[in-house]
Parts: structure tokens; C-alpha cells; sequence
């Protein structure tokens, strides 16, 4: 049975939108974002995915349908208006270069075959580690490092499908993500040892850059996709997300760690830089330790997304207190003994 088979019918019937990539953190954030706002939600995930491993949302319909089986994805997403590409490649520079350009030519193909505006998640990568301090929508892109160039190339690729006028497509533009679960810096290099009373920062403490809130951009997500029709055939959008240096970061973790009981008997974190040159040694025989080795200057160049764009489209940008965010983050981790209420999604 279709996903359809379960759709509302009549005049009542809400907008829907096809999620590609519906598992990973972003996709399966924008689910529960879209339904709760109302969306009918088709969420692609891989042909001979366990439906026992789907968790089960209202509104959300799962769909194992391979991404470059454009008729059969738009056969069952019949009707979708908005198209969300949250599929990613695993992150080093081979998976990059075979899988991205493949993955953005699918998502831009079921998106022309539905006639549905398509809506790409966007990173920094693309200014490059000479960037200026704030990033406007045109600002300059001078990507310095492959993963920036192949961003731009793209986006490049994108722009250039919606000029026959077969095509919408708009792309936020966040920092760094955290929250919704496992796969991140947080998960795997800043917090893994909070428990202990231990946090590793991968730059200087007082630089500070733009976070991501993957339940906040989801959010946003839906609020763009409801002002899609103000939009021009192709636009980039920045989402500010948290403006932070880890010395924010540091004054949530202690108070989380003194209420769990991890503070250490001094009654502070102690605090450990990245070695970034072990890292970059470890690149040598493994592909994901060289990309992120790559991406250093993230952290040690000031930057921040001016998001005055975004906010005269929808208004003021979803954004939930951080330190109530960094709470919910490590919650959703399992790292905490009593987890806070989770924010209800406005």
C-alpha cells in the first residue's frame, strides 16, 4: 500500500512535502517539524529499511524508495510541493565526489517531476578560511578547500536547473548542527567525555561562530517552505542559528555537569584542545580524519550568518534558548540521568 492510500481527501487535505534522506539527523528533524506544523510528511528512506527501525510519527508516511528512481519516488510523492534534499554522503572527500553530484541530481529530478520547490540545506564551506567576519547572502564565495568548492558546485548546479523555469529551489544556510542525535561534533569530540568532566574544544575559546539547532533550523525549514510562493525561481537564505564561543558552551555544560554530578572535585571542567595534528596523521589512513583535519579554520576564524533576509520573510527565526538547546542536545544523546521536558515546536 501507497503512502497515499492513508492521505486525507477533499478540500481539507494539507500541503505535503517529500523529505529525501529521511533518517539522517536533518530529514528525520524536518519530519517531526513539517507534521507538527500540519504537513502531510512522505519520507524516502532506503529500499529495505526495517519499518521496526522507522520510529513512528503522526503524519509522517515512510517510504523505501531508492532516491534516483525518479518515477517511482514521484509516483508515490504525487502531489508534494515542497522537496527537502537532506540526503548526505559520509564525510570524506571520496564519498563527497562520487556521491554528492549524483545525490543533487536526483533530488532536482523528483523536485521538476513533482513540480515542487526544492530546498537544500547550506554550510560555510563555500567562503572559504578567508572569509569576512559576517556572511551576507552576497558575500563573495572563494571556497579554499575541496569539500567548499564542490559546495559551490552545487549550489552552481541548482541555480542553473531552475532558469527553464521547470524547477524552485531555495537554500538556508546554517553553521554547524547540534542536537537531534548522533553524528556530530558534539557527540564525537566536544562532549564524549562531559561525563567525566572532561570537554575537548576544537579551537580558541573566545571565537565565536554560528550553531545550528537542528529542531530550530527544521523549523525554519517549515516556515520557508510556507512563504515559498514570496520567493524568487532560485534564492539563498541565512539562518543566524546561535551565535557562540565555547566559553557559552562551558556555562551550560558546567551547570548540566554540577546538576549530574560530573563536575570534577575543583568544581570545574577541564578543558582540552583537539590535536589537530594527531587528527591530521590519522588522515593518512583514515578518509574522515583528512576531511575534518581540512576544516580547521572553522574554528579559528570569527564568522557569523546575517540572517536580515531571513527574518523579513517569515519574521523573527526559530530559536530555542541555548542553554535549554545544549540540555535537550546531550538529552537526546542519552547523557543525562532526568531529561528536561522537550520544547514544544512552535
Amino acid at each position: 500500500m501507497t503512502p497515499h492510500s492513508f492521505l486525507p481527501t477533499g478540500t481539507d487535505k494539507p500541503s505535503t512535502v517529500l523529505i529525501l534522506g529521511a533518517r539522517g539527523r536533518l530529514g528525520l528533524a524536518a519530519a517531526r517539524a513539517f507534521a507538527q506544523a500540519g504537513w502531510q510528511v512522505l519520507a524516502q528512506v532506503r529500499p529495505g529499511a526495517r519499518a521496526a527501525a522507522l520510529p513512528a510519527i503522526q503524519g509522517v508516511w515512510w517510504m523505501p524508495v531508492a532516491v534516483d528512481d525518479t518515477a517511482a519516488l514521484a509516483a508515490q510523492a504525487q502531489g508534494a510541493q515542497v522537496v527537502v534534499h537532506a540526503l548526505n554522503p559520509p564525510y570524506t572527500h571520496r564519498a563527497w565526489r562520487e556521491q554528492a553530484p549524483a545525490l543533487m541530481e536526483a533530488a532536482i529530478a523528483v523536485a521538476r517531476a513533482l513540480h515542487a520547490t526544492l530546498m537544500l540545506p547550506g554550510n560555510v564551506y563555500n567562503f572559504g578560511e578567508h572569509m569576512p567576519a559576517v556572511l551576507r547572502e552576497d558575500t563573495p564565495q572563494a571556497a579554499t578547500g575541496f569539500k567548499g568548492r564542490l559546495r559551490v558546485q552545487l549550489e552552481q548546479r541548482l541555480q542553473a536547473a531552475t532558469q527553464d523555469g521547470g524547477l524552485r529551489a531555495v537554500v538556508l544556510r546554517a553553521g554547524d548542527f547540534f542536537g537531534s542525535g548522533t553524528g556530530g561534533w558534539l557527540d564525537q569530540a566536544i562532549a564524549k567525555d562531559l561525563p567525566q568532566g572532561r570537554v575537548t574544544w576544537p579551537g580558541p575559546l573566545d571565537v565565536a561562530t554560528p550553531w545550528a539547532y537542528l529542531p530550530d533550523l527544521a523549523r525554519t525549514f517549515v516556515r520557508v517552505a510556507q512563504e515559498r510562493e514570496r520567493l524568487a525561481a532560485f534564492e539563498c537564505l541565512h539562518v543566524a542559528g546561535h551565535q557562540v564561543t565555547a566559553q557559552q558552551w562551558l556555562h551550560s555544560f558546567t551547570a548540566i555537569a554540577a546538576e549530574q554530578g560530573w563536575l570534577p572535585d575543583a568544581g570545574a571542567l577541564r578543558v582540552g584542545a583537539l590535536p589537530w595534528p594527531l587528527l591530521r596523521l590519522a588522515g593518512l589512513v583514515a578518509p574522515t580524519f583528512a576531511a575534518l583535519a581540512a576544516m580547521r579554520y572553522l574554528w579559528t576564524t570569527p564568522h557569523r550568518l546575517d540572517n536580515a533576509r531571513l527574518c523579513a520573510l517569515i519574521g523573527d527565526e526559530p530559536r530555542t534558548p541555548f542553554d535549554q538547546a545544549v540540555r535537550q542536545a546531550l538529552a537526546d544523546l542519552g547523557m543525562l540521568a532526568v531529561h528536561a521536558p522537550r520544547a514544544a515546536l512552535a
